[in-house]
């Protein structure tokens, strides 16, 4: 079993480029899952994960789908010349 990394929320707002008040938003209402450990409040890299793909537009595999196909047809166009 991979043990998770913990970020800060200051950490985790500077990637995802929004405020340490965001975050802790995100977080009261229960939306990011996060541990308090005293110093503040950390958060699991597999949460923030889920978090982020509950909200991405569509799921990744039809991205990855989409990205495959088009590598394929440019493979394919490729070895027809």
């Amino acid at each position: 079993m991979a043990r998770d990394q913990y970020q800060t929320v200051k950490e985790v707002a500077d990637r995802l480029q929004v405020s340490e008040a965001t975050v802790r938003s995100w977080i009261k209402d229960g939306g990011l899952r996060a541990i308090d450990i005293g110093k503040g409040w950390r958060i699991a890299d597999s949460d923030l994960a889920l978090f982020l793909s509950s909200h991405a537009t569509r799921p990744r595999a039809a991205i990855s789908q989409e990205r495959g196909s088009s590598k394929d047809d440019e493979t394919n166009h490729g070895d027809s010349a």
